[in-house]
């Protein structure tokens, strides 16, 4: 069977993607969260607990990996701007892409048998490989969104769909990765062997990513293009970026969020592990139904225990009490996620991002004043701060594409790639930098396997999570009233585009045609 070649269409401004091709299109960033989810919520505590390396190593090994990324995402941005096959710009390199990702992505959860030192050159090899592999995915990726359609709503469902799935695959990696790791690992003695458990789960997650990054490589289309008289030109693109203050702006916020979305994930894992009460987060899970002492359940309690979410006498409770609390919030981002759309209809993107953000900020303050025994008030944080922060999420990358447009519209040039390149240096710039200030606040506070419970280390915790974590979300705020982007400016940047290249300038008038199916 053949699939029948597609004609984008010559107004690129009123194209109404389908269903399908949202779904599609959403399928390569939950792909990408299997990744993403485990570098913010469990990489500090897998490589210090599990692989055996030292806070203090492990904040400089990740701040380091990210001055490769100041050198590869730049120039990814500017090969896929000049990659040319009928399939588009960005679109192959989905395909291309996607086995050196899922291969690294488990190489670099899979503990070898070297020295100390040997396994730490190890981490830092397999870690900076697997970031190249996601810059080779996620910079033509995001760029899709900026190229399948103009039409600035449709973007924003564009957006909405691909974060629905991307908070699937969180709660997937965010609520069973440690129950899985458990389960997976777990010893005829009773004993559980970690690395065993992290290579067999995280060797799951790489299969079927790479399978879904060829689903949406079938999936969608390219219809955006640059003007035809544009010409190549690196070094004009980065001057316009330099001048396009909404990117600047987008750039310092993209940059914070990620601060903090890496330190708290970091930090959480540490909070449950040795700062929560354990009796009191026994006591929780209880309540949500997830305890028993019987050996035989019926089907939910089979499937349950299944992925190791069934709580049982002597069991510690931190893998499933943290498991439940990422969940929790997960499922209220989702909530956030679906209402994006209508409120950035409503009230515009900038605004609903801002005040989004604004509250994630106040709720993460917010954990300063728990004691380890408030699990209740703790799930209930999560709930609200992540009622706040969810529709901020598919704004982000809806705003990307409307300052690809704002150059555009400024310059009569278009970079998509190099766009959405600098942003996602800045988010992993976030990570890194997030990920580092946890390893280096840890060190600070002392912290070993050994010293993991002293009062000074637990007060580190504390710190992390709430006051640390909670001032790059304030900083990002701060950058959003540097940005330009008004709904009003918004519609007219829409009108004034579509107006230009209904003239000629800057549509797909070519036949892209898929790849034959059989």
């Amino acid at each position: 069977m053949t699939a029948t070649p597609v004609t984008a269409s010559a107004d690129p401004a009123h194209v109404k993607l389908s269903v399908g091709e949202k779904v599609g299109y959403s399928l390569s960033d939950a792909s990408a969260n299997f990744v993403f989810q485990l570098l913010i919520i469990f990489q500090a505590g897998f490589y210090t607990d599990v692989m055996g390396i030292s806070a203090a190593a492990l904040g400089t090994m990740l701040l380091l990996v990210r001055f490769s990324d100041a050198i590869t995402d730049p120039i990814m941005g500017i090969i896929s701007d000049r990659t040319k096959t009928r399939f588009g710009k960005f679109r192959p390199w989905l395909l291309w892409s996607a086995i050196p990702f899922g291969g690294l992505f488990w190489l670099a959860f899979t503990v070898p048998d070297f020295s100390d030192t040997g396994r730490l050159v190890y981490a830092i090899a397999t870690y900076t490989l697997l970031m190249m592999a996601y810059t080779m995915n996620n910079v033509p990726y995001s760029a899709l969104n900026g190229v399948m359609t103009s039409d600035s709503s449709e973007r924003t469902s564009l957006s909405s769909y691909r974060f629905f799935a991307a908070m699937v695959a969180t709660f997937v990696v965010q609520g069973l990765t440690l129950p899985l790791v458990n389960k997976f690992g777990a010893q005829p003695d009773g004993t559980v062997d970690e690395g065993l458990g992290w290579s067999i789960t995280i060797g799951i997650y790489a299969l079927i990513a790479m399978a879904f990054f060829v689903v949406t490589f079938f999936s969608v289309r390219e219809r955006v293009v640059p003007p035809p008289e544009q010409k190549s030109d690196a070094k004009q693109d980065f001057r316009d970026l330099k001048t396009n203050v909404p990117w600047l702006a987008m750039f310092g916020m993209t940059l914070f969020v990620f601060i903090t979305l890496s330190l708290r994930g970091s930090s959480y894992y540490y909070y449950f592990t040795y700062f929560v009460d354990s009796e009191a987060l026994r006591d929780l899970v209880q309540s949500f139904g997830l305890f028993s002492t019987d050996t035989e359940f019926g089907l939910g309690g089979r499937i349950l225990d299944t992925f190791g979410l069934i709580l049982t006498p002597g069991d510690d409770p931190t893998a499933v009490g943290f498991s439940l609390f990422n969940m929790t919030g997960t499922l209220m981002n989702i909530f956030g996620v679906l209402a994006a759309k209508p409120l950035a209809d409503r009230f515009g993107k900038k605004l609903v991002f801002t005040v989004g953000l604004a509250g994630a900020a106040l709720v993460q303050f917010l954990f300063f004043f728990l004691d380890p025994t408030a699990t209740t008030a703790m799930f209930a944080l999560a709930v609200l701060g992540n009622l706040f922060y969810g529709p901020t999420i598919p704004l982000l990358w809806a705003m990307i594409a409307d300052t690809a447009d704002y150059s555009e519209w400024k310059n009569y040039r278009r970079a998509t790639g190099f766009v959405y390149a600098g942003i996602i240096f800045a988010l992993k710039a976030g990570l890194g930098l997030g990920g580092a200030f946890a390893g280096w606040i840890l060190a600070a506070y002392g912290y070993s396997e050994a010293t993991a419970r002293a009062p000074e280390v637990l007060e580190g915790i504390r710190y992390m999570v709430s006051i640390y974590s909670g001032i790059p979300f304030a900083l990002g705020v701060l950058c959003m009233l540097f940005y330009p982007i008004s709904k009003s400016l918004n519609e007219r940047m829409d009108a004034e585009l579509a107006a230009r290249r209904q003239g000629g300038g800057g549509t797909a008038d070519v036949m892209i045609d898929p790849v034959p199916v059989s």
